[in-house]
């Protein structure tokens, strides 16, 4: 077993945030992309996915969509929703191989975290998409001012849950690295896109 002095991996958790938030508005603008390789190839990934999500889920809380589009909206929610959790493994699928060729190794009784940093990082992408549209809604000109003052303190609570979810991804991978608490990724085994797990798709494929 090798111990070794704290080295974070080659993406800061600042940086991460940064470029979650950099990439946000840019999606806004252009076709949701990214060019990045390594963990914040990853982290690009899993963010896409969050950023598709969210804004399907908008399409289906419009009163005026019909039931062919709300069931089209659906299953990309749920295609998207698998592709997310994938993404959250491959994160920490990334930071397992960079462990280990980095030789950290924490001892067999160092007491994991109730949340990988591919899970908190999931949550960090989420919550910089939630800010995006608060900050909207709060400089909004055709909102009235009291709306517009109600979404400048919510603003103030999702800015200080954001750092305050840094600094806990920080410390977090700090210990990891620094081998005092292992890194296991945690499966989702999701089974409602699974044809052979998921009863009704095989009954129904059965039945036909």
């Amino acid at each position: 077993m090798k111990t070794v002095a704290c080295h974070l991996p080659p993406a800061a958790t600042i940086e991460i945030d940064r470029l979650l938030a950099d990439l946000v508005a840019r999606w806004h603008d252009v076709e949701p992309a990214h060019a990045e390789a390594g963990l914040h190839g990853r982290v690009c990934d899993l963010h896409r996915f969050n950023f598709l999500l969210w804004h399907e889920e908008d399409i289906a809380r419009a009163p005026d969509v019909t039931d062919a589009r709300i069931a089209s909206v659906k299953r990309a929610i749920d295609k998207y929703n698998q592709a997310r959790n994938d993404a959250i493994e491959k994160v920490d699928d990334w930071l397992i191989g960079d462990l280990a060729a980095r030789g950290i190794v924490a001892p067999h009784q160092a007491p994991a975290a109730t949340e990988t940093p591919g899970a908190a990082i999931d949550r960090l992408s989420i919550l910089e998409l939630r800010r995006y549209h608060m900050r909207e809604q709060a400089e909004r000109a055709d909102a009235t001012a009291e709306h517009r003052v109600k979404a400048a303190a919510r603003m103030e609570v999702l800015d200080a849950q954001r750092d305050h979810l840094v600094e806990s991804l920080d410390r977090l991978f700090g210990e990891i690295y620094a081998a005092r608490r292992p890194l296991r990724v945690f499966r989702q085994m999701k089974m409602y896109n699974d044809p052979s797990l998921n009863p009704y798709l095989y009954q129904a494929r059965k039945a036909a």
